[in-house]
């Protein structure tokens, strides 16, 4: 609350104008030809509260400000007189809140009063400082910060001016396999063809190997059970040849989607699996 609600109050007080040369005033339109009785004002309506300000620099700082005053050329006893009235207004209530505005009242008044002095001269012969120079400094600096922070609260903050998008997926409870690669097959392979070599044999004899055939005894191994681990599917003991076409067998089944290879989970054991279950 400032000096314009005094004038307003001030002008309030002296009298209602008269409008339309009858009516004293106009309620939603409709002409009031006399001031209400019971009208209610409280008794501190009039009182000038400090608590608007943040503190004696930011009061000063408004009074210079509201008469465009040049902050690098303050008039100290015009501000001074003003700055007072603002204060013995508050100080009648409130000393407590007025206490720290009439320390900056007083530092006003022995600004003024060392202008009023002859200046006196350093030893080198300087020109004295201009008292104000001090308080000048402490009003820029504190206009500078006050600016910054009103720019700062102009940018939008989250949660005042705008909302974090949030998006919520659901995922499935199930755990997803991982897909069995070409290298963990390799890997695999190479593994078994290590093993068989281990077991190898020298007699020689020649055996009619068949796919087909291979593929149906893998199938067979596989009825009635979940699932089986890849290494149990192949008789490491009838050599590489064996293997080989077993290999092939399961390929050819898990490309004609009636087996599927999995693993629990990236380099863990590879099973193999029906990719039906017979009812």
């Amino acid at each position: 609350m400032n000096n314009d609600v005094l004038d307003h109050a001030a002008g309030a007080a002296a009298g209602p104008a008269v409008v339309d040369g009858v009516a004293v005033a106009r309620l939603y339109g409709e002409p009031l030809f006399a001031l209400p009785t019971d009208l209610y004002i409280p008794p501190d309506a009039l009182e000038v509260f400090l608590e608007a300000f943040e503190g004696p620099l930011d009061l000063l700082l408004y009074l210079i400000r509201k008469q465009n005053f040049n902050i690098l050329d303050i008039p100290l006893a015009s501000v001074t007189r003003q700055y007072l009235t603002y204060v013995e207004q508050i100080r009648k209530s409130n000393l407590e809140l007025a206490s720290e505005y009439l320390l900056m009242a007083a530092m006003l008044i022995e600004i003024k009063s060392r202008m009023l002095l002859p200046p006196k001269k350093s030893a080198d012969g300087a020109e004295a400082e201009d008292p104000r120079a001090e308080l000048v400094r402490r009003l820029i600096e504190y206009e500078q910060m006050k600016l910054a922070a009103a720019r700062l609260d102009a940018l939008p903050v989250i949660g005042r001016d705008f909302l974090r998008a949030q998006v919520v997926i659901e995922q499935s409870l199930a755990p997803r396999l991982p897909d069995v690669d070409a290298d963990d097959l390799r890997a695999a392979w190479a593994d078994l063809m290590k093993r068989a070599k281990l077991n190898q044999h020298h007699t020689i004899t020649r055996e009619q190997l068949s796919v087909r055939e291979h593929m149906s005894i893998v199938l067979r191994a596989l009825q009635g059970r979940r699932f089986a681990m890849f290494e149990d599917l192949f008789e490491v003991t009838r050599g590489p040849q064996v293997l080989v076409v077993t290999f092939i067998a399961l390929l050819e089944l898990a490309r004609e989607h009636l087996l599927e290879v999995t693993q629990a989970e990236a380099f863990a054991p590879i099973y193999v699996r029906l990719a039906y279950q017979p009812s």
